[in-house]
Parts: structure tokens; C-alpha cells; sequence
């Protein structure tokens, strides 16, 4: 196949408002004179709201956030405006387009949940007025606002990404995919690997199903920050799980297809890395929220308030795709020669690079940077939380409270992180693929199975909560 790519568009023309030069001072002048009107209404309104105690409210709340997104929206387009209308230049790179378009419809899409939002806010004030303190809480309004922005960020991923595909047809152009290799080449050992898997697989669903299931509908978890962190944990781990074991027992079973076409690859891997580092960035909220609740027990309710615990779940989501989204979009603009086969069970940035004929110095310095940063950044924050946690419990003379530290700590640290530093630490060892399959299956099959154990059903209000939902199903 031809490794060069198939097309010459690297940016595009803005027309602007008027293509006449005489009309462009004034231009310029009015939207240079409205941008900074924006900006500065909106920052007023932001920093009133947040220094009065008076406007502490759940309609100047979501005002604060609706000025937020209002200032975003604006930084996006008129910059670039006002540029083009004082440059005899009105061209714009290829990506920036992407990067324009992209945040343009997450700030739009957002803008317009938030005055729904607002809307629901209002009806419950002036219809339900007796109620609205109950209805409009602060747990409310603070998922309603980070639904807008889950929301409206991944309608911009989807958008953006199938329209990245019309516009970059490049790399596909001749290649149906990729073969992967998966656990054994072997027919005749596919008929014990399946089970296994299966076994494995419907095992994690069940028990991060049930974990998620107990916490939302048990009272007496709802609440608590810890648990918060563990629906969010199972959650990722099911997700997890489904981005990589479907492909693996659909090879594993009677068909043996190993192909996987490229568009799919790249979903994959953009889900595995994106739902391993969400994972890794939850493990640091649960340690942060185990070693306040150890080490400043008396604080502990102010320190990890529905808020904070809110921002820590919604950074930890967030950072994550950013990164994943990037990478991705960096990777599609790779070329691959005509070798097609993947030494691994699923599609992982490692192989995908091996495999390229195109320079691939952007995306290694991009893993090498950042993304080694979002794996050992969380893994230092809890090794640093887990040692203070662990010198806190050894001056309580509580023999089974120290083993629990120990633990759980020594759980963390080994399946989680020393089977990922194992396999992407020694990844360039030719003679280390088959040790490095067998390391990756720990953290995206074992450890999504095994977390529910872990951290839930060995503890007692999670049995407690257990018994409790099976009396109200037996009940019933």
C-alpha cells in the first residue's frame, strides 16, 4: 500500500465578514470593542458572584457557570476574527480548524444545556417555591452543571472525529485494518481460553454492576465521599473491560477472527488509554479520601465536601480524554506499511507505532511527556498518601488496622501500577512480548475483576448494604 498521505489540505480560507478592505477597520473596531465587553461583563459577574455571600444561591450559581461558558465561547471565535481582519493573511491550519471547531461546539452545546438548566431552576423557584430548597440543592445543581460539560464534551468528540475522518482520508486509503495476534496463535487453545475469559469478563460486570447498583441506591452510602469514588471506579473498570474483552473472546471463539478494521482500532485504544488513566486518577481521589479520613479525621467533612469531591471526580474524567483525544487525533495522521499484525490481544499505542512508516517523533514525545505524566504522577501522589496513611496507623495499636493499610496500599501499587510500569518500562525487550502479554492481561481483565473484592466486598457496609437490597428484591 502507498505509505504517503493521500492529500495536500493543510489549512483553510476564511472569507471573514466582507473580502472589501475598507470595511475591515470598522470591523475590527466593533468586534475588538464587543469581545472586550464580553470578557469583562462576564468577569465582573464571576467575581461578584463568587466574593458575595449573598449571591451563594443555585441561580447565581449556574449564572456563574452560564458566564464561564459565555467567555469561553466568545475566546474562541473573535480572536481569530479580529486577527484575519488586521492580517492580509485569512488562512487557518488544518488542526486548528479541528481545535476551533471542537471547542466552539463543546462551549455552544454547553451554553445551551445551561440555559435549560437555568430554565428548570426558575420553574422550580416560581412553580414549586415551597420545594426549591430541597429540589435545587447543591448536589443537584453541581450535576447538572457537570452533566452540561460531560455532555456537550463528548457530542464534540463524536462530532469532531467523524468529521476528522471526512476530512482526513488519508491513511485509510488501501488499508482495511489491522491482525491481531492475541493471547496464542494456537487453534487448539481456544477452546480453554474462552471460558476463561468469558468467566472473567461477565464476572467484572456483574460485581462493578452490583458495586454501582448498591452505592446509587442505598442510602447510607450515597453519601459518602468514599463510595462516591468507588461508583465511579466500577464504572471505569466495567467500561474497561468491555473496551478490550469483547474483541478478545470474539477472536478466542468459533469464527477466530483476528481482524479489526482501523476506525475500530482506533476506538480501542483511544477507550483503553482513556479509561486507564480515568482509573489511575480515581485511585489518587480514593487515596486522598482514605488518607484525610485517617490523618485529619476531625476535618474530614469539610475537606471533602460533595464540591470537592465533585471537581476530583470531574478532573479525573476530564484530563484524561483530553489527553486520549489528543493522542488519537495524532495518531490517525500516522501511515502504516504493509505489515498489519499487532503482537497484542487489543490495539495499544506501542504496536500501532511499531508498525508505522511515518515518523512518529510528535506522538513518542507526546507519551513520553504527558502521558508518563498521568501515570506516574498519580502513582507518586499515592505512594506519598499511603506512606502517611501507614505512619498514622502504626501509632494506633490496632494490629488488623495496619494490615488493612498495608493491604490495600501493597494491592494498589502491584496489580495497577507495577503491571503497567512492567509492561511499558521494558516494552522495547524483543524477547519480553509473551511476559508483556501476560502482565497486560493483570490490569485490563484481572484487576477490573478483582477490584470489586478488593475494595467493596470485604468491607462491612457494603455486606450490610448487600443484605439489605436482598431483603427489598425477596420483599417485594
Amino acid at each position: 500500500m502507498d505509505c504517503e498521505n493521500g492529500t495536500d489540505i493543510v489549512e483553510f480560507v476564511l472569507l471573514g465578514l466582507s473580502t472589501q478592505p475598507e470595511h475591515q477597520p470598522l470591523f475590527f473596531l466593533i468586534f475588538l470593542l464587543m469581545y472586550l465587553a464580553g470578557l469583562l461583563g462576564n468577569t465582573m459577574m464571576i467575581v461578584l458572584i463568587t466574593l458575595d455571600s449573598r449571591l451563594q444561591t443555585p441561580m447565581y450559581f449556574l449564572l456563574r457557570s452560564l458566564s464561564v461558558v459565555d467567555m469561553g465561547f466568545i475566546s474562541v471565535t473573535v480572536p481569530q476574527m479580529l486577527a484575519h481582519l488586521i492580517s492580509s493573511s485569512k488562512t487557518i491550519p488544518f488542526y486548528s480548524c479541528m481545535a476551533q471547531f471542537f471547542f466552539f461546539y463543546v462551549f455552544g452545546v454547553t451554553d445551551l444545556l445551561m440555559v435549560s438548566v437555568m430554565a428548570l431552576d426558575r420553574y422550580v423557584a416560581i412553580c414549586n417555591p415551597l420545594h426549591y430548597v430541597a429540589v435545587m440543592n447543591q448536589k443537584v445543581c453541581g450535576n447538572l452543571v457537570a452533566g452540561c460539560w460531560i455532555v456537550s464534551t463528548l457530542h464534540s468528540m463524536l462530532h469532531s472525529g467523524l468529521l476528522l475522518r471526512l476530512t482526513s482520508p488519508q491513511n485509510q486509503t488501501g488499508f482495511s485494518g489491522f491482525i491481531l495476534l492475541g493471547l496464542s496463535v494456537r487453534p487448539e487453545y481456544r477452546g480453554i481460553l474462552f471460558p476463561i475469559f468469558l468467566s472473567m469478563y461477565l464476572l467484572t460486570l456483574l460485581g462493578n454492576v452490583l458495586i454501582i447498583l448498591l452505592i446509587c441506591t442505598d442510602a447510607c452510602l450515597l453519601h459518602a465521599p468514599m463510595y462516591f469514588f468507588l461508583s465511579h471506579l466500577s464504572l471505569v473498570d466495567a467500561s474497561m473491560a468491555s473496551a478490550i474483552a469483547p474483541k478478545i473472546l470474539e477472536t478466542l471463539g468459533e469464527s477466530g477472527s483476528a481482524c479489526i478494521s482501523y476506525w475500530r482500532c482506533l476506538t480501542q485504544m483511544y477507550f483503553f488509554i482513556a479509561f486507564g488513566n480515568i482509573d489511575s486518577f480515581l485511585l489518587v481521589s480514593r487515596a486522598y479520601d482514605h488518607y484525610v479520613a485517617i490523618c485529619h479525621p476531625l476535618h474530614y467533612a469539610t475537606i471533602m465536601s460533595h464540591k470537592r469531591c465533585l471537581v476530583l471526580v470531574a478532573g479525573s474524567w476530564g484530563l484524561p480524554n483530553v489527553y486520549c483525544f489528543i493522542h488519537t487525533l495524532l495518531t490517525d495522521q500516522l501511515s502504516f506499511c504493509s505489515s498489519r499484525e499487532i503482537s497484542n490481544f487489543f490495539c495499544d499505542t506501542y504496536p500501532l507505532l511499531h508498525l508505522s512508516c511515518s515518523d512518529t517523533h510528535l506522538v513518542q514525545m507526546l507519551i513520553y511527556t504527558f502521558g508518563m505524566m498521568l501515570v506516574i504522577t498519580p502513582f507518586f501522589c499515592i505512594l506519598l498518601s499511603y506512606i502517611h496513611i501507614t505512619a498514622t496507623v502504626l501509632k494506633v495499636p490496632s494490629a488488623a488496622g495496619k494490615r488493612k493499610a498495608f493491604l490495600t496500599c501493597g494491592t494498589v501499587v502491584t496489580l495497577f501500577y507495577g503491571s503497567i510500569i512492567g509492561v511499558y518500562f521494558q516494552h522495547s525487550s524483543s524477547t519480553s512480548v509473551g511476559k508483556g502479554r501476560v502482565v497486560t492481561i493483570v490490569y485490563t481483565v484481572v484487576t477490573p475483576m478483582l477490584n470489586p473484592f478488593i475494595y467493596s466486598l470485604r468491607n462491612s457496609e457494603i455486606k450490610a448494604a448487600t443484605k439489605r437490597l436482598l431483603t427489598t428484591v425477596t420483599s417485594v
